[in-house]
């Protein structure tokens, strides 16, 4: 089974694009946090990961999400290949984002959530078979792995 969850905070601005077919795609990086215990102390050691989200939550993520905000990832990992000129055989490792639920609007520190009222921004984007998580925002320290 091919299947990630990431909670973490977005390291840029994620970009939209459209594919030659109409299609929309886009793209952004992201930054989670394992906590390791060194020397009698707890501290965090940053992952980066490359997603990318197609269709209509890629509109969505691109128009809600910034550099900073929370986001929980549900996808899959995949690996592209292509031969450039200058540097031979070049790879990448992506999440592809099946759902993205949008988290704090500030990101971490202690930021405060998005107004929760008729003319705030959704929380998560629209998919139709979309699990009904809770509107609370998540807490990393609950996240149980």
């Amino acid at each position: 089974m091919n299947k990630v969850i990431l909670f973490g905070n977005l390291t840029r601005d994620p970009e939209l694009k459209a594919l030659p077919s109409g299609f929309n795609v886009t793209s952004f990086g992201m930054a989670t946090n394992r906590r390791v215990k060194k020397d009698e102390q707890w501290t965090d050691v940053p992952e980066f990961h490359n997603v990318v989200v197609f269709g209509r939550q890629a509109e969505t993520t691109a128009q809600y999400l910034k550099k900073g905000s929370q986001a929980l990832i549900e996808g899959r990992i995949q690996t592209r290949s292509w031969d450039s000129p200058e540097k031979g055989k070049q790879y990448r490792t992506e999440i592809v984002a099946e759902r993205v639920t949008f988290g704090r609007a500030g990101g971490a520190g202690g930021a405060s959530a998005p107004a929760r009222n008729s003319d705030a921004a959704p929380q998560a984007a629209p998919k139709d078979d979309a699990i009904d998580y809770p509107e609370e925002d998540i807490n990393p320290d609950d996240i149980p792995f």
